[in-house]
């Protein structure tokens, strides 16, 4: 099978993963060579399941789980997906619904309460390891002889490398990961390309390029803020996904992809993400935006109506967006301004030149501890990896009910949505909408899968966007450098302190109410949160791995 390029990239670590998960935990076994005992926890369960095979619980069982309701296809308890759902697996899911703009601090409070529910999906690492000390959340790598068709998916498609940096000093880790059989790229920016025509501009091959773009826009419509951003994330400063795009093109994580440690591979050591040269650069370009009026400064705090609503009226010519946003919002949205057209750009490139900062592990699926003293526990497991993780329960969960919303195969490319069913602007004639209609295609559940399935979702335009990033190499994979349970307990405290001056800092520096001359300061004000000692954790842990295990 061809590997993806960051499977490649990640080859050489894969025998030094293969020794941690070798290696001994505190009893001597490890997640792979520990026999569990789980006959207190069989009912309704099924006796055999395997890969390709239908879970169906042998007793109708209802499992918690913590549902984000997403903001373009708001929750609805009667979704044909939760009745078919029940009707294949005999699983009833009790949600507890959280808006997507809360979802984050919610789970926060859930978990480190020890109230949440059994499932906790739309979890992205590292996120989960702030719940490892205290024990509110399960051993998930414990259990994957549960998981046939997860576990066929690892080996498979080489995520060995990928799940490295994952695992802990017990050699386990703890989120459940939505897999990926290759590298892609969903996020970018939408622009208005029939302003760019009325202005005789290309579409920017580069962030310099992109920066001469707006300011030819504002110079044409002065009345204009030509980017006004959305996807704030509380706590994090808003346009998380304006400075993740440009955070990679220097060499940096922010916004959404912001971490506290960020690999260096020159140095070929951790660095604080927050201090870095190329962080500074991000603040200093996204500063000179705001400070020539090219940027609404309310893009860092205003919500995404507010955004859209702005874009609808003409008010900016350019915003976030990804493949299902710019058809079903954003272009929606602009059908009543004559002759305007909207495309979804290529990620401009910067300094670090044609990278891609994606994985093939995304958001995952957080357990409760607690649910591994259910009797149920099997059951559970077994209903996660069937769902998703199976070929039959991406398809359910994507597409939903063959002969009513689809036919055909996506494997064969006979695929097609019922005539009267619409998403992401694969049938323009349907009426139904598949996400707010039936409640399929919902990012709780659909993540991952084969390329082929992937493929399935795209349109030509979409098609030819991904062309074009996969031409790109992907970031060095960060090297597995595991901690200790008391390194991860004193690291989770010292987070919460840089993790607010980061993000505070940021936002001050971008809209200028703190001069990028104090950045010096700001730094000291990083060490004095315990900065260097925190990546000084990292760095061991990185050393005593790559000693013990070459």
């Amino acid at each position: 099978m061809k590997l993806s390029r960051r499977a490649v990239l990640g080859a050489a670590g894969a025998a030094a993963f293969t020794t941690l998960a070798g290696c001994s935990g505190d009893d001597g076994e490890t997640d792979n060579t520990k026999a569990q005992d789980y006959s207190a926890n069989r009912e309704g369960a099924m006796d055999s399941y395997a890969v390709g095979q239908q879970f169906k619980a042998s007793a109708p069982l209802t499992f918690p789980i913590m549902m984000l309701s997403n903001a373009g296809y708001p929750y609805k308890e009667d979704w044909l997906f939760f009745k078919e759902l029940t009707k294949r697996t005999n699983v009833t899911l009790q949600s507890t619904v959280v808006p997507g703009s809360d979802y984050n601090q919610k789970r926060s409070v859930l978990v480190s309460s020890g109230s949440a529910p059994t499932i906790i999906p739309k979890t992205y690492h590292p996120d989960e390891e702030a719940y490892i000390a205290g024990g509110a959340i399960l051993a998930v790598s414990d259990h994957i002889d549960l998981m046939p068709n997860l576990k066929e998916q690892i080996t498979k498609w080489n995520l060995e490398p990928d799940l490295a940096a994952w695992r802990q000093e017990d050699g386990k880790y703890y989120l459940l990961p939505g897999t990926h059989e290759e590298v892609w790229q969903d996020y970018s920016l939408a622009v208005r390309t029939d302003i760019l025509q009325q202005l005789g501009l290309s579409i920017p091959k580069t962030w310099d390029d992109f920066h001469q773009m707006l300011k030819a826009m504002k110079q044409a419509h002065p009345d204009v803020y030509p980017l006004s951003d959305r996807w704030s994330t509380p706590p994090q400063p808003g346009g998380n996904n304006l400075l993740q795009l440009i955070a990679i093109a220097y060499g940096s994580k922010a916004g959404w992809g912001f971490q506290h440690a960020n690999w260096d591979p020159k140095a070929k050591k951790f660095v604080y993400t927050g201090a870095q040269d190329g962080y500074k650069q991000m603040l200093q370009y996204l500063n000179t935006l705001v400070s020539e009026k090219l940027v609404d400064p309310e893009s860092f705090t205003q919500s995404d109506d507010q955004a859209k609503q702005k874009f609808a009226n003409g008010k900016s010519f350019v915003m976030s967006c990804n493949a299902q946003t710019l058809v079903n919002e954003i272009r929606k949205s602009i059908a009543t301004i004559p002759g305007a057209t909207v495309l979804k750009i290529p990620v401009p490139l910067g300094p670090s030149g044609a990278v891609l900062d994606a994985s093939r592990l995304e958001s995952g699926v957080m357990i409760s501890a607690k649910a591994r003293e259910s009797k149920n526990f099997v059951a559970l497991m077994q209903f996660i990896d069937w769902l998703w993780y199976s070929p039959q329960g991406k398809m359910f969960a994507k597409y939903g009910i063959e002969g009513q919303t689809y036919t055909g195969s996506v494997d064969d490319g006979t695929f097609k949505l019922a005539p009267d069913v619409n998403i992401a602007g694969l049938n323009p004639a349907g009426t139904k909408n598949l996400q707010t209609e039936y409640g399929f295609f919902n990012g709780v559940f659909v993540y991952g899968g084969t390329t082929k399935l992937l493929n399935s979702q795209f349109s030509k335009e979409e098609q030819q966007f991904q062309e074009e990033m996969n031409k790109r190499k992907p970031i060095e994979l960060a090297p597995a450098h595991p901690l200790s349970a008391e390194e991860r307990e004193q690291v989770t405290l010292w987070e919460t302190g840089l993790k607010d001056t980061v993000y505070q800092q940021t936002l001050k520096f971008i809209l200028g109410t703190r001069p990028l001359s104090e950045w010096d300061a700001y730094v000291g004000e990083l060490k004095s949160k315990n900065m260097d000692k925190y990546i000084e954790v990292h760095n061991t842990a990185y050393e005593r791995y790559k000693k013990a295990h070459g």
